[in-house]
Formats: C-alpha cells, sequence, structure tokens
C-alpha cells in the first residue's frame, strides 16, 4: 500500500512538473475539453441520460420474461435479466453499477458479478444517437454500429468461463421521481465532463509529442482507447466513411481506459479480472461484424454467427447440467 502512494505521489509530481513547464498546451487541451463539453457532449447526451435512467428504473427488479432465452444464452442467473437492460441502455459505467449495487445487495454471488461486468457494461443509445449518429452519413449505420455493439457483448459473454449456479431474487425497484433522475443525470454528465477534460489534456500533450508521428485514423484509434467521447469527436478526421465506421466500431467496444477507471470507482469489491478479457473479445467480434458489414457480407456472417451463439449456449446448458450432477 505505501508503494502504491509513493507511486501515486510520483506521477501526480511528474505531472504537476509537465504542467509548469508546459503551461501552454494544458491550458489549450483544457479549453479544447470544455469546448467539447460545451457544444457537443452535454447537448447530446444530457437528454439520453436523463431518459436512460428513467427507463433503466422503471425495469430493475421487473421479471423480464421476454428476456429470459438471451438471459439464459449469456449464462445469467434467473431473476437477474433487468440487468441487461441497464448493461445495453444504461450506458457506462451505469450497467457496471447496476451489477455492483445487485451484489452488495446479496442478490448475486461475488463469482457472478464479475462475470457479468464483463458484458453488462456498454455504451447506450444515449451515446450512440446523440453523438455517434450526426458523425456518419447514414442512419442506418447508428443502428448498425449498436447492433453490432450488442452483438460483441452477447459474444463475449458466451466465451466468458461460469455462468449462472442458482436463481437471483431480484426486489422490484420503486419507480424513480423526475427529479431523482435529473440529479442523477447531472451527477453522471458532471463526471463525464471531467473525465473529458482530464483526458483531453493529455491527448492534447500526446499529439504534441507522439501521436502526430502516426497515420491519422490510429491517432483517432488511439484517442479513443483512451477516452471514448473525445476519441468519437475525432472521428470526423477521418475522410473514408468506411474506416471510420470500422474504428468507430473498435472503439465503442473497448470502451477506453477512461472507462475503465470509471466503472473501477463503482465496482468497489469486485475484481475486473473477467472484465478486460470481455472487452477485448467484444472488441474482436465488434471489428469482425463490421467489416463483414462494409464488405457487404453481413447476412452469411449473422447466419454463421447465430449458429455458434446457439452451439455454445448449448455447451453451456449441458456443462452446467454435469456440474449440478458432480459430473
Amino acid at each position: 500500500m505505501r508503494n502504491k502512494h509513493l507511486w501515486t505521489g510520483a506521477g501526480a509530481f511528474m505531472g504537476m512538473l509537465i504542467l509548469i513547464l508546459d503551461g501552454r498546451t494544458a491550458l489549450e487541451g483544457a479549453r479544447q475539453g470544455i469546448e467539447l463539453c460545451l457544444k457537443t457532449v452535454i447537448p447530446s447526451l444530457f437528454p439520453f441520460f436523463l431518459l436512460s435512467i428513467l427507463l433503466t428504473s422503471s425495469f430493475m427488479g421487473s421479471p423480464l420474461p421476454i428476456l429470459r432465452p438471451l438471459g439464459w444464452l449469456c449464462g445469467i442467473p434467473k431473476g437477474a435479466e433487468s440487468l441487461l437492460v441497464s448493461g445495453f441502455l444504461g450506458g457506462y459505467p451505469v450497467g457496471a453499477q447496476s451489477v455492483a449495487t445487485a451484489y452488495r445487495a446479496g442478490q448475486l454471488r461475488k463469482q457472478e458479478a464479475e462475470r457479468l461486468l464483463a458484458f453488462c457494461n456498454n455504451a447506450g443509445p444515449a451515446f450512440l444517437f446523440g453523438m455517434i449518429a450526426p458523425l456518419f452519413p447514414r442512419q442506418w449505420m447508428a443502428w448498425a454500429l449498436w447492433g453490432i455493439h450488442i452483438a460483441g457483448a452477447i459474444f463475449a459473454a458466451l466465451l466468458i468461463p461460469g455462468g449462472a449456479t442458482g436463481a437471483a431474487t431480484f426486489v422490484k425497484a420503486k419507480q424513480m421521481p423526475l427529479s431523482t433522475a435529473l440529479n442523477a443525470s447531472l451527477r453522471i454528465m458532471a463526471a463525464v465532463c471531467g473525465w473529458v477534460v482530464l483526458f483531453r489534456v493529455l491527448i492534447t500533450f500526446l499529439s504534441r509529442w507522439i501521436l502526430w508521428l502516426l497515420p491519422t485514423a490510429a491517432q483517432v484509434a488511439v484517442t479513443g482507447l483512451l477516452e471514448l467521447s473525445n476519441g468519437c469527436c475525432d472521428l470526423l478526421r477521418i475522410s473514408d466513411i468506411s474506416l471510420r465506421f470500422l474504428v468507430c466500431a473498435g472503439i465503442l467496444a473497448f470502451g477506453g481506459l477512461c472507462v475503465t477507471m470509471q466503472t473501477v470507482s463503482v465496482t468497489a469489491g469486485l475484481s475486473l479480472r473477467h472484465y478486460f478479457p470481455g472487452k477485448l473479445l467484444q472488441t474482436a467480434f465488434s471489428l469482425l461484424l463490421a467489416g463483414a458489414v462494409i464488405a457487404g457480407v453481413w447476412l452469411p456472417c449473422c447466419a454463421v454467427l447465430l449458429l455458434t451463439a446457439f452451439l455454445l449456449g448449448k455447451r453451456r446448458k449441458n456443462s452446467s447440467i454435469q456440474a449440478a450432477v458432480g459430473v
């Protein structure tokens, strides 16, 4: 613990020294980050955040039979299907926070919660249609990216070891008042903007020192792997629409270092041992599916992937039965 504190202190000291020696770059990065928040991030995300919180709070704890087949396929405990709603609709890091809350309430076992973190923490429609859709000339591309994103998460769930070890008991949550949802949206928005500004400063330094050596698409990809909002706002620098689509699918699936840090902050007590393999698998599947869409072979590709999903789900079910009888 002491060594950790020393490293943190040393890193803070180096950061202060860099700010003193090159304050102009830091100020420019902070200015760009604040401008990005005021002109793009807040107008495009805040209304969606509010509506997403109201929507997910309405379903949390409710029995959702329509999602049971998907829950079985992903190895989610029976009764915990509502976590898929927050995981796919709530956005980063709302899904992770919902899983951690269920674990602390005793509704999930620790190993189940850690496994769910690998695929129940995703970019939501607020981000996809508030920030991503305007970056592409055709509306269907945003829908395709969302479908690719969710499909990648499901395939990651199929390949992450483990599965449901029993039924979960969830208590129906009370309907969240509009004022409470508004306050929650403001807190999330403030945290998102804080991270955007911080990472914009870091990206500005890297752009001046290192990133200018890379091709434009690689620069955008690195930026997105550091902080998702900054990376997505830089997507317009990629003139080739197909390449822009591919890069966007990859950085959306991975989420970025900033999202990982936000996830850590809301999942205290849970390990991320499945989170990183899950995100890497989701990124790989997303790039594969995005490439199939670009190549115009998405239909046969989807058929192959659906067959794979069926076989993996069947194997998971058989493994669960064997484990239950002690085989």
